[in-house]
């Protein structure tokens, strides 16, 4: 009996480790499972219960950690709710599996340009307009996204600059 048990045991451990077709399956073969989690997260973002999407985009990477739509998606809720450098990461995993991935290339520009980073997020421009030979819309959005972030850098640093005290000379007035 302990000898069945341990075969069983054994077989399910070697059952859940990858096989050879695992690591064979193309980039773009997601599980059935994950992009039904995706689809899923994406109907609760559109309602607009990021917390409910993220969830959902979260568990659908856990049934497959290559599903690059998934992550771009979490990494624009991120984005959505505020969170320029959580977003920055998230578009970086999805560049790892990705590196021309135009959406990515340039999410991860504005949420650079959000953060403040503009430098790095022309460079990510550049990468971009160099993947999308005609122009992109999502080129586009980023050159809009880094002029805006340009201009508000610029009133934020003129707010900064001390500004002279004016003394007025009073006047008395006699009772």
């Amino acid at each position: 009996m302990r000898v069945s048990f341990l075969a069983l045991s054994a077989g399910l451990i070697l059952a859940s480790l990858p096989t050879a077709s695992d690591a064979q399956r193309a980039d773009n073969d997601i599980f059935p499972r994950s992009i039904a989690l995706q689809q899923q997260g994406q109907a609760a973002q559109e309602a607009g219960d990021l917390n409910l999407a993220v969830d959902f985009y979260e568990s659908s990477l856990t049934a497959d950690p290559r599903n690059r739509s998934a992550i771009i998606a979490l990494a624009q809720v991120a984005r959505a709710q505020g969170l320029p450098g959580k977003a920055i990461g998230l578009y970086r995993e999805a560049l790892v599996l990705e590196p021309n991935d135009i959406v990515a290339l340039t999410g991860q520009g504005e949420a650079l340009a959000d953060k403040g980073a503009l430098e790095l997020a022309r460079q990510k421009l550049a990468e971009a307009q160099r993947v999308c030979s005609d122009k992109c819309p999502q080129v586009a959005a980023l050159e809009k996204t880094i002029s805006s972030s340009a201009s508000k850098r610029v009133v934020a640093a003129e707010a900064l600059v001390p500004k002279p005290v004016v003394a007025t000379v009073g006047t008395t007035s006699k009772n």
